[in-house]
Protein backbone atom coordinates (compact mmCIF):
# COMPACT_ATOMS: atom_id res chain seq x y z
CA UNK A 1 0.00 0.00 0.00
CA UNK A 2 0.93 3.27 -1.13
CA UNK A 3 0.99 6.24 1.68
CA UNK A 4 0.92 9.92 0.26
CA UNK A 5 3.63 12.17 1.06
CA UNK A 6 2.57 15.63 1.67
CA UNK A 7 5.55 17.26 0.44
CA UNK A 8 4.80 16.09 -3.10
CA UNK A 9 0.54 16.56 -2.71
CA UNK A 10 -0.70 18.85 -5.37
CA UNK A 11 -2.55 22.40 -3.56
CA UNK A 12 -5.83 22.62 -4.76
CA UNK A 13 -6.84 25.21 -7.04
CA UNK A 14 -10.08 27.60 -7.51
CA UNK A 15 -11.40 27.45 -10.73
CA UNK A 16 -12.60 31.05 -10.76
CA UNK A 17 -14.05 30.66 -14.55
CA UNK A 18 -17.53 30.18 -13.31
CA UNK A 19 -18.04 32.95 -10.63
CA UNK A 20 -16.33 35.19 -13.55
CA UNK A 21 -19.47 33.85 -15.74
CA UNK A 22 -21.91 34.66 -13.41
CA UNK A 23 -20.86 38.17 -12.47
CA UNK A 24 -20.32 39.28 -16.18
CA UNK A 25 -24.15 38.35 -16.22
CA UNK A 26 -25.11 39.96 -13.85
CA UNK A 27 -23.97 42.92 -14.14
CA UNK A 28 -25.39 42.64 -18.13
CA UNK A 29 -28.75 41.63 -16.11
CA UNK A 30 -28.58 44.94 -14.24
CA UNK A 31 -27.11 47.12 -16.86
CA UNK A 32 -30.71 46.09 -19.12
CA UNK A 33 -33.24 46.49 -16.13
CA UNK A 34 -32.03 49.83 -15.24
CA UNK A 35 -34.30 52.58 -15.69
CA UNK A 36 -31.92 55.90 -16.37
CA UNK A 37 -33.73 59.27 -15.49
CA UNK A 38 -34.20 62.47 -17.11
CA UNK A 39 -31.02 63.62 -16.43
CA UNK A 40 -32.38 67.41 -16.51
CA UNK A 41 -34.89 66.87 -14.73
CA UNK A 42 -32.79 64.80 -11.87
CA UNK A 43 -30.60 67.69 -10.79
CA UNK A 44 -31.93 69.99 -7.89
CA UNK A 45 -32.13 73.24 -9.25
CA UNK A 46 -33.66 76.22 -8.13
CA UNK A 47 -35.29 77.89 -11.16
CA UNK A 48 -36.17 81.52 -11.77
CA UNK A 49 -39.46 82.98 -12.50
CA UNK A 50 -40.56 84.29 -15.82
CA UNK A 51 -44.18 86.34 -16.45
CA UNK A 52 -44.17 84.95 -19.99
CA UNK A 53 -43.44 81.28 -19.55
CA UNK A 54 -46.41 79.10 -20.37
CA UNK A 55 -46.45 75.22 -19.19
CA UNK A 56 -45.89 73.26 -22.59
CA UNK A 57 -48.84 70.20 -22.18
CA UNK A 58 -47.84 67.10 -24.07
CA UNK A 59 -50.09 63.98 -24.44
CA UNK A 60 -48.41 61.43 -22.47
CA UNK A 61 -47.38 58.25 -24.50
CA UNK A 62 -49.66 55.83 -23.06
CA UNK A 63 -52.60 55.96 -20.86
CA UNK A 64 -53.46 53.05 -18.26
CA UNK A 65 -56.37 52.91 -16.47
CA UNK A 66 -56.75 50.55 -13.26
CA UNK A 67 -60.01 49.44 -12.40
CA UNK A 68 -60.51 47.74 -9.36
CA UNK A 69 -62.92 45.09 -7.82
CA UNK A 70 -64.62 47.55 -5.65
CA UNK A 71 -65.45 50.30 -8.65
CA UNK A 72 -62.50 52.52 -7.62
CA UNK A 73 -60.52 53.93 -10.55
CA UNK A 74 -57.07 54.61 -10.83
CA UNK A 75 -55.17 56.29 -13.90
CA UNK A 76 -51.48 55.83 -14.01
CA UNK A 77 -51.25 55.44 -10.07
CA UNK A 78 -53.18 57.99 -8.61
CA UNK A 79 -57.04 57.26 -7.76
CA UNK A 80 -59.91 59.48 -9.73
CA UNK A 81 -63.03 59.63 -9.45
CA UNK A 82 -65.60 59.08 -12.77
CA UNK A 83 -65.88 62.62 -13.20
CA UNK A 84 -62.31 63.34 -12.72
CA UNK A 85 -61.44 60.55 -15.50
CA UNK A 86 -63.80 62.16 -17.76
CA UNK A 87 -61.89 65.49 -17.44
CA UNK A 88 -58.63 63.39 -18.07
CA UNK A 89 -59.56 61.63 -20.28
CA UNK A 90 -60.91 64.85 -22.67
CA UNK A 91 -57.76 66.76 -22.09
CA UNK A 92 -55.43 63.55 -23.39
CA UNK A 93 -57.70 63.75 -26.23
CA UNK A 94 -57.36 67.16 -26.99
CA UNK A 95 -53.64 66.96 -26.92
CA UNK A 96 -53.31 64.13 -28.94
CA UNK A 97 -56.26 62.02 -29.85
CA UNK A 98 -54.25 58.60 -30.94
CA UNK A 99 -53.13 58.43 -27.51
CA UNK A 100 -53.22 54.51 -26.47
CA UNK A 101 -55.47 53.55 -23.57
CA UNK A 102 -54.97 50.27 -21.76
CA UNK A 103 -57.87 49.41 -19.52
CA UNK A 104 -56.87 47.01 -17.01
CA UNK A 105 -59.31 45.40 -14.66
CA UNK A 106 -59.50 43.05 -11.55
CA UNK A 107 -60.88 39.51 -12.14
CA UNK A 108 -63.18 40.44 -9.49
CA UNK A 109 -64.63 43.67 -11.40
CA UNK A 110 -67.82 43.45 -12.34
CA UNK A 111 -68.26 43.70 -16.40
CA UNK A 112 -70.25 46.63 -16.69
CA UNK A 113 -67.56 49.23 -14.69
CA UNK A 114 -64.64 48.02 -17.68
CA UNK A 115 -67.41 48.66 -20.85
CA UNK A 116 -68.42 52.42 -18.50
CA UNK A 117 -64.23 52.83 -18.83
CA UNK A 118 -64.23 51.93 -22.20
CA UNK A 119 -67.93 53.88 -23.04
CA UNK A 120 -65.84 57.07 -21.73
CA UNK A 121 -62.55 56.37 -23.71
CA UNK A 122 -64.37 56.57 -27.04
CA UNK A 123 -66.85 59.87 -25.32
CA UNK A 124 -63.61 61.53 -25.18
CA UNK A 125 -62.06 60.51 -28.56
CA UNK A 126 -59.73 58.14 -27.79
CA UNK A 127 -60.22 54.74 -29.51
CA UNK A 128 -56.72 53.20 -29.66
CA UNK A 129 -57.86 50.49 -26.56
CA UNK A 130 -56.70 47.61 -25.05
CA UNK A 131 -57.73 45.23 -21.87
CA UNK A 132 -53.99 44.55 -19.96
CA UNK A 133 -54.29 40.58 -19.20
CA UNK A 134 -51.47 38.11 -17.75
CA UNK A 135 -49.99 35.76 -20.28
CA UNK A 136 -51.09 32.33 -19.55
CA UNK A 137 -48.06 29.68 -17.96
Amino acid sequence: MRIPDDEYAEEPVSNLTPLIDVVFLLLVFFMLTTTFLDPERELEIDLPEAESGALVERAPEELIINVFADGRLSLSGRELERAELDEELDRVAALDPDTPVTIRGDQGTPHGAIVGVMDACGLAGLYKLSVGTLQQQ
